[in-house]
């Protein structure tokens, strides 16, 4: 006989989780599964351990900046075999600690493929369970890019488990994983490169920092080529051979390793939603304002399994849970709000935004204007030998309303929640001007970038 839950979540992550506990502390019964180790992509796969390694990284880079500015001795290295075991102290705890702390609280546990065989029905290996409520929270996947040797590439999760980094690194695509994993291996010593197809790498980025950003990236030492598709992946006489069409044609590139930094895709196809009579489209499962399925009103989805229109970001997941489990416990009342999400690209310097880009102020036919500056020779860039960074403001003309920011620099991981909380508060630009920073820090160079 099925067994019958209020609630079941297919998966373990930020945009799972706090569903399964807010309905669970109502009194539901509830049923929680995933496929792989509890815990989800970010602290097992993506956010967590990344910082980890950049973290690392961050401290070979400001020595080597700082070199013959009161810094001396050997040149510091990275130990990636010690490095893999530190990060290791993080993911490895988590499934177990996942698995027990369900369990404490009755949460119902299973392990496997999950897969619709009615609209509230999933089948996992032998077992059949129904729900009154099914959220689907299953995360992403590494898209499928159709180049010949695609079976070669190496994902972003298996990066993370490296034990040794291999000394020629090719990373396909020019996002956040290529970027972010490439200032790390040329940190620990490795030959890098990124062949990305676009003519603009971080492309939902504002352009100008970017291509700072570029130059910072080319300084470390990694060769970036855009306009450049990755046409075929072959192994050759023990080694990765990496063929990319150039302008000039098409080139040959040998590579010990070839990472995926392409795109991620939801991870629904195993899932077998038209069973369930649940519709999707290329972002995830169709949903509505309160991220409901708009053809199964016993679903919702969160997170990367979500079409829900808010930027892929760990923050966005967890946001999203909560608006589900309030929707479920309490009917429909809550909708999502994306216009104040902070991003990071965790490179050496960090790029970070919050609100609109110039381009984006500018199809909403708002009038601004634009506070833009190389800050290299400032003092916050000079006294940690910094020589890429720089800033964006966008202030609305005749309110002050600050629109949008966007900061290159050493903290700006930091800064940028600053500009997050006053475009939420609706501070103005005047607000943040009379504001008294403790100095000096990355901060107090707020005040400068809005005069």
């Amino acid at each position: 006989m099925d067994r019958e839950f209020d609630l079941i979540v297919i998966g373990t992550g930020a945009a799972g989780s706090p569903v399964a506990h807010k309905c669970r502390a109502a009194g539901w019964d509830v049923a929680i599964i995933d496929s792989r180790a509890f815990g989800g992509t970010c602290a097992l796969r993506g956010c967590d351990p990344k910082k980890v390694l950049v973290g690392v990284a961050d401290v070979i880079d400001e020595s080597r900046q700082m070199r013959g500015k009161g810094v001396a001795g050997g040149d510091p290295e990275i130990d990636w075999h010690a490095l893999m075991q530190f990060k290791a102290s993080f993911t490895d705890p988590v499934p177990q600690s996942r698995q027990t702390g369900y369990e404490k609280i009755g949460i119902k546990t299973f392990h496997g493929h999950a897969r619709f065989v009615a609209p509230r029905k999933l089948q996992i290996g032998d077992q059949v369970i129904s729900g009154r409520y099914i959220h689907i929270a299953a995360g992403a996947r590494p898209a499928t890019l159709g180049v010949s040797g695609e079976e070669y590439l190496t994902t972003s999760e298996q990066f993370l488990e490296l034990d040794r980094l291999p000394q020629r690194i090719v990373f396909v695509g020019g996002g956040y994983i290529s970027f972010e994993f490439a200032h790390v291996a040329a940190r620990a010593g490795a030959e890098v490169r990124i062949f990305h197809r676009g003519n603009q790498s971080l492309e939902k980025v504002d352009p100008d920092l970017v291509g700072e950003l570029v130059k910072a990236t080319a300084a470390a030492g990694i060769d970036v080529r855009l306009n450049a598709p990755v046409k075929s992946i072959a192994r050759v006489n023990g080694h990765l051979q990496v063929q990319v069409s150039v302008e000039a044609g098409e080139e040959s590139f040998a590579a010990d390793l070839v990472v995926h930094g392409a795109g991620r895709v939801p991870d629904l196809d195993d899932l077998d939603l038209p069973a369930a009579r649940i519709e999707r489209e290329k972002q995830g499962v169709s949903v509505n304002e309160y991220l409901q399925s708009i053809s199964n009103p016993a679903v919702y989805a969160a997170g990367d399994a979500a079409a829900s229109g808010g930027p892929p970001l760990t923050p966005i997941a967890s946001m999203e849970a909560q608006i589900v489990a309030a929707n479920i416990l309490e009917g429909n009342n809550r909708r999502p709000n994306y216009t104040e999400v902070p991003s990071v690209v965790f490179t050496l310097p960090p790029l970070a935004a919050v609100g609109l880009r110039e381009e984006d102020a500018r199809k909403q036919g708002l009038e601004f204007k634009t506070n833009y500056a190389d800050t290299s020779k400032w003092y916050s860039s000079r006294r940690l030998g910094l020589e890429h960074s720089g800033f964006k403001v966008l202030i609305e003309e005749g309110t002050g309303r600050i629109l949008g920011a966007h900061l290159l620099g050493t903290h700006a991981e930091e800064t940028i929640n600053l500009f997050a909380v006053a475009i939420r508060a609706g501070l103005k630009a005047d607000d943040l001007r009379e504001m008294i920073y403790a100095y000096p820090t990355s901060a107090s160079d707020i005040v400068c970038m809005l005069n």
